[in-house]
């Protein structure tokens, strides 16, 4: 049996070790040999490569939910509850035109902002902010690579990670 701490640490890397054990899954087949499993094995391979990539940088994403407030996601909207009630709102998915990462007064907060002009400030660790991930996955040419580099240790202070193209523009 392995001690609760210890499982403590390792249970964000679930999805991670998951998908990496799939990439050795598939290395094991590709390893079979012939016209069939070459390609089955590489495909595998690959697809659970780019899992393990995705799952890798969600976990930045995930943190232990004592920051201030409540994110949630309804129907293509993002719903940030706050305890001060001046600070919440709603924002769609599709009015989305920024986000930035800002550290304020030593606490890292999502600054999405609307076509209207419109800001809303989510802390990182608010409760259900890991979602996010998810829905910023859905925006146009969104890089999750670098959304994810901004929440790394030692970025810098504000960062625009993400503007919306002017092709895809609202409909």
């Amino acid at each position: 049996m392995i001690r609760p701490e210890l499982a403590e640490k390792l249970r964000p890397w679930a999805e991670t070790g998951a998908a990496l054990a799939a990439v050795g899954f598939g290395l094991w087949v590709f390893s079979l040999g012939g016209w069939v499993f070459w390609p089955l094995g590489g495909l595998i391979a690959a697809a659970a490569a780019a899992w393990a990539l995705d799952a890798r940088r969600r976990m930045r994403f995930r943190h232990d939910g004592l920051g201030p407030g409540m994110v949630e996601l309804d129907e293509g909207a993002i719903r940030y509850l706050s305890p001060n009630r001046l600070l919440g709102g709603e924002i769609g998915l599709r009015e989305l035109t920024e986000i930035r990462l800002m550290r304020l007064n030593g606490r890292s907060h999502w600054r999405l902002k609307s076509v209207a002009g419109e800001a809303l400030l989510i802390p990182v660790d608010a409760r259900g902010a890991e979602f996010l991930a998810g829905a910023f996955a859905t925006l146009p040419g969104i890089d999750m690579g670098r959304v994810a580099a901004a929440l790394a240790p030692g970025a810098p202070t504000i960062q625009t990670v993400w503007t919306r193209p002017a092709r895809a523009a609202l409909t």
